[in-house]
């Protein structure tokens, strides 16, 4: 228990700008677990030891005690035929190198098992650190990113990328130390048995090496191909599975699964092209290494039959070329991966680098109960045109506050402003509560004090419950039934099998429209914000139902202040205020009995709604203009 408040407090911390290089980040994600891949790294570095010391019992079982050549003299391997009994022993009892050779293949096995698991143990460590850091890192990235970004992409990088990152530290990382020793220790015994043949082995390492250099820049250019396409694959597949029941009643299965083909056609083809590089890049480093070792065999044959190398010494020596070729052919597979890695960790380091929302250090939590004041507003998406022109109106504390629009006026952008979704640019007017400008208010404590139900609620896969009492952080399942009674939606949820603990489907499916938003005001019930917006959010509710919350919204949460955006008059009839926009413009505010001495947008609004057509009231002609291209989505379509 101490290691994981250990690991989650010191390790996994959000990185520094100049942590946010690539090697920066690399270093960030060893800190909690360098000391695994420092104990992996010894127990390979003591498996490649072992490795090397075998054909040097082989080569002195068949030089000396079969072929009776004097030990050499001098060193550690020197004093092994006395460690195990003396030359004549071993000639006598054969055994002896045989059990030698179990002995060391034997320590060389559980060296090798803890080697691998302590690298598991340490690439999981890292994994698991590198999700901590990005999940907390996109948790607080600006609204506007995500808007920018889309989620099939997010989760390609944060799925295949972490996993890429992951499988090249388990199984290169501590291989690089064993490689190192293999090559240096194994040319070392080969050029103290033959000068002139080591030699010949060495030439093939500048070969390789060079090959390993010339594909790198190929393999990571297509890969990063193939990892953008993977990123659009998936998309095409969150967006369908989230939105099956759009496409099932538009009838564009058909569409769809011929779009996601397309898609899955050209990404096998990119890897298709991928795997043409790395079978050249394989295949030349295969035929360099048989045609060194066939150099190998027949100068080896020819020093052997002069009397230059002996039997025991060739037999070793063919030991250790296998050994120097297979760390110098992983060296090239090794820089193939990492150029895979590099891609990844350059798209990771891409979302890291985003800059999180950040308050100013004197950042205030003052009381939410106060006027709000929209002064002078001027506001416009990123790419799009002003969607907000000089708006001003007050929001006086304590009362219900409705908002009349078009669609495309800007009725929600100001909701998103308010709760700082986005931040007005300088120069662009102010938004106070209680007299603080909201940019000097810390953003926790504001999204805390103004609720919001949008039109479109989003319900997690939980119990009804834990989606009503999701935003406090003990759920007190009185308090979820009194919201739920005030939300008109307890006696509905009482129906269901399992009542407050029926599971939803994913976002809620299961739910009808009108019982998904009523749970959704239920859950901003529950948090008793200062301010409560209602963005539309009783579209989906009949008119007798609209009439109940918003009767018990006065009664309940007298004293709190109400905004209400609709469409719809009867729900915005009865508030203190009621401020009518019109191409980011304000045309009209005024109580309802002031808006109807007026030939203006709402009064038309009025008559078209609540007129009927017997009556001659309802206009020919729409009330209301719809900008053709207002809204940040609208704008991006």
């Amino acid at each position: 228990m101490k290691h994981e408040v250990y690991y989650t407090m010191k390790n996994v911390r959000e990185p520094k700008k100049k942590d946010l290089t690539r090697g920066g980040l690399v270093r960030v994600l060893l800190r909690g677990s360098k000391r695994w891949f420092a104990l992996a790294g010894f127990f390979s570095l003591m498996v490649s030891l072992l490795d090397l010391l075998n054909p040097q019992i082989v080569r002195f079982t068949v030089d000396s005690v079969l072929g009776g050549k004097k030990p050499d003299s001098g060193g550690f391997l020197a004093s092994l035929p006395e460690l195990m009994g003396g030359v004549e022993f071993i000639r006598e009892h054969l055994w002896v190198s045989a059990c030698a050779v179990l002995a060391v293949s034997a320590a060389s096995m559980v060296c090798r098992y803890f080697s691998l698991l302590l690298e598991s143990v340490a690439a999981e460590t890292l994994v698991k650190a590198l999700r901590d850091l990005l999940f907390r890192h996109i948790q607080h990235l600006p609204f506007s990113w995500h808007m920018a970004h889309q989620t099939g992409d997010i989760i390609q990088r944060c799925t295949s990328d972490v996993d890429m990152v992951k499988r090249f530290f388990a199984e290169h990382l501590t291989g690089i130390f064993r490689i190192v020793i293999l090559i240096v220790l194994s040319l070392c015994f080969m050029f103290g048995m033959n000068v002139r043949l080591a030699a010949l082995a060495s030439i093939v390492i500048p070969l390789v090496v060079g090959a390993s250099v010339l594909f790198h820049r190929k393999i990571a250019s297509r890969f990063l191909e193939c990892d953008e396409n993977e990123g659009r694959l998936s998309t095409i597949v969150q967006e369908n599975l989230t939105g099956v029941r759009v496409i099932r009643a538009f009838g564009r299965e058909q569409y769809e699964v011929a779009k996601f083909n397309a898609q899955n056609r050209y990404y096998v083809s990119l890897w298709v092209r991928l795997g043409r590089v790395l079978s050249l890049f394989w295949v030349t480093g295969d035929l360099i290494s048989c045609l060194q070792v066939l150099l190998l065999l027949v100068c080896g044959s020819v020093f052997a039959i002069r009397g230059e190398l002996t039997a025991g010494e060739f037999i070793a020596f063919l030991s250790y070329n296998g050994m120097l070729m297979f760390p110098i052919r992983h060296l090239g597979r090794m820089l193939s991966d990492l150029s895979k890695t590099g891609i990844s960790l350059n798209r990771i380091r891409e979302i890291m680098a985003a800059p999180e929302e950040t308050d100013p250090p004197d950042a205030l939590t003052p009381p939410l109960d106060g006027d709000i004041v929209f002064d002078h507003v001027s506001f416009g998406y990123d790419g799009c045109p002003e969607l907000l022109h000089d708006v001003s109106f007050t929001i006086p504390s304590g009362t219900v506050f409705g908002i009349l629009g078009g669609t495309g006026s800007g009725k929600s952008t100001l909701m998103h402003l308010l709760c700082r979704l986005y931040d007005l640019k300088p120069g662009c007017g102010s938004i106070t509560v209680g007299g603080v400008d909201i940019r000097r208010i810390r953003r926790d404590h504001l999204r805390r004090g103004v609720g919001i139900v949008l039109q479109e609620p989003f319900l997690f896969s939980r119990t009804i419950t834990e989606n009503i009492g999701i935003t406090t952080s003990d759920i007190d399942i009185n308090a979820v039934r009194t919201a739920a009674r005030t939300a008109c939606v307890e006696e509905s949820v009482e129906r269901f099998k399992d009542g407050f603990d029926t599971t939803v489907g994913e976002r809620g499916v299961t739910l009808s429209g009108g019982q998904k938003q009523r749970v959704a005001i239920a859950r901003l019930l529950v948090g008793r914000s200062p301010v409560m917006i209602f963005d539309d959010s009783l579209s989906a509710v009949d008119a007798e139902t609209d009439v109940k919350i918003r009767h018990a919204l006065r009664h309940d949460f007298k004293g709190r202040t109400v905004i209400l955006i609709s469409h719809r008059i009867a729900t915005l009839m009865e508030a203190d205020r009621i401020l009518v926009l019109s191409n980011g413009r304000t045309v009209e505010s005024g109580t309802h009995d002031e808006l109807m001495r007026h030939d203006g947008i709402y009064r038309r609004n009025y008559e078209l709604q609540m007129k009927s057509p017997e009556d001659g009231g309802a206009p020919s002609v729409p009330a209301m203009s719809v900008p053709a291209a207002d809204s940040q989505e609208v704008c991006r379509e």
